[in-house]
This record gives structure tokens, C-alpha cells and sequence, in this order.
């Protein structure tokens, strides 16, 4: 046995036991439970809805003639309706089970022990313990690389792709391509409000599908070649379509949003002169408009940075490493805020460890 493979072992023998001996105080560790609640619902018959339709058409057909006939009839008829429906409808009943916090199936147990009306969910339990496993095993990355983290990493990535493979054939291929070359076909078996593609939108498909096996062409032994005709179409016409989307929120805007005043003049409610609202909005319409220009001198190089050029390009760089700052920060920033809320979820949902929000009365 290596070094390392003892130095797990012995990490895990002092995880386990330290488990053990958690869920043997107090109120234990890691455990969900929910809380039945039967639902019932009575559906209208569509006979009895037609022919209550049927009888109110009448009603108003027989109005034109009779204004008092049709008043009495409608005060005849209509409970009659509203029973006939009742009475030949569908019931349909199930149960939903909601999760509760630990204090509330204390409490119920403290007034009935042999209420079952609160449960504990052992399949929503059984995921809360592997996701507390997951996530121990992706932090145990941090020590060496193991079995555990290789384990969790293959199986988010494989959930991931199965994932979005599934998305992308029911909200993609679907509706878009089956929808428009077989039109009849998908709108009886899965999707009703299908709406009639148009001739162009047919064409178009069968040229995107002829693109697409076009693609698998790469899985084949022989033929590869023919995969990269596809792929210079998408790189193509993505580039083509998104320069323009670029040149208007990337340049176009910034340029626009750089133009401002640098004296700016804030009134209040009154029509007055704020000057300190006035003097600080300035000061920000002039460092906007400097970096800017001092940003774009450090990136002029068909210039020598000497003198003035120099001295903008000199000040741009800080404009450049204060802004990559700012951004590296709020990257750690958020992955802090997602380490901290695992931490959390270790602490508080599985080991019960912590109840800030006072759900378990620790």
C-alpha cells in the first residue's frame, strides 16, 4: 500500500467516525422530511359541458321572442347544469408531499407519535447525502488528486451533457427541425400548439438536416473532410451575425456612453443648483473621458510612447490594472459567495451543525 493510498485511509477512517459520533448526539444529522397533503379535484364531463352549452344557445335563441320565458328558464335551468356537471365529471385525487423543517415533525410527533402525516423522505434524503458526498469529494481536489473528485467530476459532466443533449432534442430539434418537415406528425403526438411552418421555413430545415449529417460525417472512418464544410457555414455565419450585434453594444455604445459633458450641471426638486452634486458628476464625466482616451493611447503603437503619448499611455495602464482589479475581485468575490454557500449547506443541511434560520429549535 503507497503512502498516499494509507493517508486516505486514515482520513477516512477519522471522517467516518467523526459521523458516527455526530449523529449519535443530539438530534443526529442529515435528514429530510415531508408533509402529505391529498389533493382533489372534479372535472367537468365534456358531454355534460356541450350540452350545457347546447342549453344556454337555446335559452338565448328563445330570448328574441320572449323576454320573460327566457328569465324563468334560466333560473330553472341553470343549478340543474351545474349539477349535471358535477355529478358526471372526472374526480381525480393524489397526494403531494411538501418538505417541512425538522421543528414541525418534532412538533407533530410531541402531540401524536403516531401521525403519519409527516414523514421522513429517505429518497430526498438519500440526495442530500449525495450532494454532501459530491461536494466533499470536488474540495478533496485540494489535498491531491483522488478517486473520489474523479468520480464526481465525470459524473457532472456526464449529467451535464445528458442534460442539455435531452434540452436541446425537445427544444430544438423538435419543434424547430421535425416541427417543420413533419409538421402533422409532431403537432398529434407532442406538441398540439404547433404552428403550421411556412414553405421558406420547410426549405431551410431540410438545409440545416443535410448540414447536420454532414457533421457526423467526422464519427465515420473515412469521409472527415466532409465535416468541415458544415463547420465553415456556422463559424461563417455566427461571425457574420455577431459582429454586427458587437459593433453596436461594444463600440457603438461605449463611443456613445464616452461622450458626455465634463461640466455637468445637477438642479434639485426646487430648480436649484446642487454644486456638490454638480462638482462630483463633473469629476466623473472627466476621469470617464480620460481613461478612455488614456486607455486607447497605450494601445496606439504606431506611435513611439514618448512624451505626452507616453505619459497618457502611463496613465492608462493604471486605468487598465485598476479595472482588471476590480474585475478579478468580483470573480472572487462570487466564488467565495458559492464556497460559502456549500460550507453552509454542509454545516447547516447535513451535519446540523449550525440553524440560523431556527428550523430544527437547536
Amino acid at each position: 500500500m503507497t503512502r498516499q493510498a494509507k493517508t486516505w485511509l486514515v482520513i477516512g477512517a477519522v471522517f467516518v467516525a467523526l459521523l458516527v459520533a455526530r449523529g449519535m448526539i443530539g438530534q443526529g444529522l442529515g435528514r429530510v422530511y415531508v408533509k402529505r397533503t391529498d389533493v382533489t379535484v372534479t372535472l367537468p364531463d365534456a358531454a355534460a359541458v356541450n350540452s350545457a352549452a347546447a342549453g344556454a344557445s337555446s335559452a338565448s335563441a328563445s330570448a328574441s321572442t320572449s323576454a320573460s320565458t327566457t328569465a324563468v328558464s334560466a333560473q330553472a335551468t341553470a343549478p340543474s347544469i351545474t349539477s349535471t356537471s358535477l355529478a358526471s365529471g372526472t374526480t381525480m385525487s393524489w397526494q403531494e408531499w411538501k418538505q417541512v423543517p425538522p421543528l414541525e415533525f418534532i412538533a407533530a410527533q410531541k402531540e401524536n407519535p403516531a401521525q403519519t402525516e409527516i414523514t421522513l423522505s429517505w429518497p430526498r434524503t438519500i440526495g442530500l447525502w449525495l450532494a454532501a458526498f459530491f461536494t466533499l469529494a470536488i474540495f478533496s481536489f485540494l489535498y491531491a488528486d483522488n478517486p473520489f473528485y474523479k468520480i464526481a467530476e465525470s459524473l457532472v459532466v456526464g449529467v451535464s451533457a445528458a442534460y442539455w443533449g435531452v434540452i436541446g432534442f425537445w427544444d430544438t430539434l423538435v419543434p424547430k427541425m421535425f416541427g417543420a418537415l413533419t409538421p402533422g406528425l409532431v403537432k398529434s403526438l407532442v406538441q398540439p400548439s404547433l404552428i403550421a411552418p411556412e414553405m421558406l421555413q420547410q426549405i431551410s430545415m431540410v438545409f440545416a438536416l443535410i448540414l447536420g449529417v454532414m457533421m457526423l460525417w467526422r464519427l465515420l472512418p473515412r469521409g472527415g473532410w466532409i465535416s468541415a464544410w458544415p463547420l465553415a457555414f456556422i463559424v461563417g455565419v455566427t461571425a457574420g451575425l455577431k459582429i454586427v450585434s458587437h459593433v453596436e453594444s461594444d463600440l457603438m455604445a461605449q463611443a456613445a456612453a464616452t461622450m458626455k459633458p465634463l461640466i455637468v450641471s445637477v438642479t434639485d426638486a426646487s430648480g436649484a443648483t446642487n454644486i456638490w452634486d454638480s462638482w462630483w458628476a463633473s469629476v466623473a464625466n472627466v476621469l470617464l473621458v480620460t481613461g478612455v482616451i488614456c486607455c486607447l493611447a497605450y494601445f496606439f503603437f504606431s506611435v513611439e510612447h514618448k512624451g505626452v503619448v507616453g505619459g497618457a499611455a502611463r496613465v492608462g495602464i493604471w486605468y487598465l490594472m485598476i479595472t482588471f482589479g476590480a474585475a478579478f475581485g468580483f470573480t472572487v468575490m462570487g466564488r467565495i459567495a458559492l464556497l460559502a454557500a456549500r460550507v453552509e449547506f454542509l454545516f447547516d443541511d447535513w451535519l446540523w451543525l449550525i440553524d440560523p434560520n431556527h428550523l430544527r429549535g437547536l
